[in-house]
């Protein structure tokens, strides 16, 4: 048998921040909101179904990947969860119709995401124990950085040859990145540890878990609306901005916010930090609504992308330490449901809106209050939990 390397948990890191870094370009997807609706003569709320259907496939691949997370070496699954993204943006590249981007992008590539941005979530807590809050992090901001990147070059790849030619180049991307994923998970020898036990079905368990997964529904709903609607909101409240500026600001903050949020979550009381970054959320949704049309968007986007990457570094952290690393992935899959119902209900309501009355401002306002539904949530898990 292969001995496990010194350095095994430097190499895992790398290697699911790698495959994290391409999959995180979902969170760009606002890019192509215009060029689809000219493309398929489609509303914008159809459009937005897109990312809403992505995101709730991600979800149910999260939720259930634990369950099959520990059946092939790192390097198989993590080369098995690549290729399927690829084939996914492969199938939406070549899709003529917007069903076909439903079922390429939405559906095959959605549920890829969720696997191997789980599985890589996981398994770098594992191999850096006492330190999983900024393992955690370190994973969740590779995400964001790769939805910094893509949105100018998804922008220059639209510009220069189309939707499917950006498509085709992210199938590309994915394919070269989980190759050097596998490569580094096979060097340092990785397999995922699964659970002997089933996480704890105790009623204040229970209570705790559904506490937890109303407030991580409170705080990334709002941040996955506006992340779906970026470039709609920009050229809604700010015409004059560059569109494809949006994502990359909140996307920016978004990696700094999950670095930080992945460390606070090691070092300060747990309540504090959950309850802050959803009251952060609502401040900054309530300022977005109130003075967008009058300056300072990005700012407001900048403050928005900070908290939403630190509320969904600080989760799995936070899940991570109240039920133990072995129970982290169950637990953090069924809470994770709540990402997935707000990802699904966050973009379209706003693309709702958006055809309803032409604007934003209301949306923004209502997920406003929802993030201070998230704060009176994390306020009593931590209230039961002293």
């Amino acid at each position: 048998m292969r001995q496990t390397p010194q350095n095994a948990g430097l190499l895992v890191l790398i290697a699911a921040m790698l495959v994290a870094a391409v999959l995180g370009s979902i969170h760009a997807f606002s890019v192509f909101l215009e060029p689809l609706e000219a493309q398929y003569s489609a509303s914008r709320s159809a459009v937005s179904l897109t990312y809403s259907m992505a995101l709730v496939a991600l979800t149910g691949a999260v939720l259930l990947g634990p369950r099959i997370f520990g059946r092939w070496p790192a390097t198989g699954f993590i080369a098995l969860t690549s290729g399927l993204a690829a084939c996914g943006a492969a199938l939406a590249a070549l899709a003529g119709s917007l069903t076909t981007v439903w079922l390429g992008y939405s559906l095959v590539f959605g549920a890829a995401n969720g696997l191997g941005y789980g599985f890589g979530l996981q398994i770098a807590a594992q191999v850096n124990p006492g330190r999983e809050g900024f393992a955690m992090g370190s994973v969740t901001a590779a995400y964001a950085l790769g939805a910094v990147l893509s949105p100018a070059l998804f922008d220059l790849a639209i510009t220069a040859r189309g939707v499917s030619f950006a498509m085709a180049s992210l199938s590309a991307v994915l394919i070269v990145t989980g190759t050097l994923s596998a490569a580094l998970m096979h060097a340092a020898n990785a397999r995922f540890q699964a659970s002997s036990q089933s996480a704890s079905t105790a009623p204040a368990q229970r209570r705790t878990q559904q506490l937890l997964w109303l407030g991580y529904f409170g705080g990334v709903l709002a941040g996955l609306m506006v992340i779906g609607h970026a470039a709609g909101i920009v050229a809604s409240f700010r015409p004059g901005l560059a569109t494809w500026l949006a994502p990359v600001v909140i996307a920016a903050c978004n990696l700094v916010g999950s670095l930080v949020g992945g460390r606070l979550a090691d070092r300060m009381p747990l309540g504090r930090v959950l309850g802050g970054l959803a009251m952060l959320t609502s401040l900054s949704l309530a300022a977005l609504a109130s003075f967008g049309a009058y300056g300072g968007v990005l700012i407001c986007f900048g403050v928005l992308g900070f908290a939403y990457g630190g509320t969904i570094a600080a989760y799995p952290a936070a899940v991570a330490k109240l039920f133990g690393i072995q129970a982290s992935a169950q637990v953090y899959g069924r809470i994770f449901t709540a990402w997935g119902a707000a990802g699904l209900l966050g973009p379209w309501f706003a693309g709702y809106l958006f055809d309803l009355i032409g604007e934003y401002r209301i949306a923004l306002l209502v997920a406003a209050v929802i993030g201070l539904v998230s704060v009176a949530a994390v306020c009593a898990v931590f209230r039961r939990a002293d």
